[in-house]
């Protein structure tokens, strides 16, 4: 069975974005020590364009080999004009409200959201599926998440977009490894407790 893994970014706090989803504080952060550790260790979680930008082209994947992400985040990417964020992996988008896909990479995710990841999870293969964002979709798939890894920046946001938008579950996750970088960031991984 494949594993979900929530790699994202946040806080001290716990936040992912400020109160309207935006979390451009947290970028300068990645410096060149935070990017070589994505190119060795999450090199498909860089995006296309920032592949070119950082000399990661070519990199094979070694994680995953799906990302899957939720409407806002996409959204993102739509405003810059690019419309397969990931193109070296699966793209999967999850929305109600986008009808029709802009890109033949992307495969649009409207109907029951946990079968569809159920459905993904149970696939062959040795490479996982990447969760990559936002607070609701991840709140939608706690219980569905087997790995966190959690990039920690040195902010405090106070409040904002939280990592889960969901309701109150305790759920809980054991602590693999903690990877500390000279400017304070922290890269945290978990493994849901079975």
């Amino acid at each position: 069975m494949r594993q979900l893994t929530y790699f994202v970014a946040c806080s001290i706090d716990g936040f992912i974005g400020d109160p309207s989803g935006d979390a451009s504080s947290m970028y300068k952060f990645v410096n060149e020590e935070f990017i070589d550790f994505l190119k060795a260790d999450y090199p498909e979680t860089i995006s296309a364009g920032g592949r070119a930008v950082v000399g990661a082209e070519g990199l094979a994947n070694r994680r995953f080999d799906t990302v899957v992400q939720g409407r806002g985040s996409y959204q993102l990417a739509l405003d810059t004009g690019v419309t397969s964020p990931y193109g070296h992996l699966r793209e999967y988008v999850a929305s109600r409200t986008v009808k029709e896909s802009p890109d033949p990479n992307v495969t649009l995710l409207s109907g029951d959201l946990v079968e569809s990841i159920r459905e993904l999870k149970a696939e062959d293969g040795d490479l996982g599926i990447w969760l990559c964002g936002g607070s609701r979709l991840a709140g939608e798939l706690l219980d569905e998440v087997d790995e966190l890894v959690i990039k920690t920046y040195p902010q405090i946001y106070g409040s904002g977009m939280p990592m889960f938008g969901s309701d109150f579950a305790v759920t809980e996750f054991e602590l693999d490894s903690v990877r500390v970088f000279d400017n304070g960031v922290l890269v945290r991984k978990y493994n849901r407790k079975r």
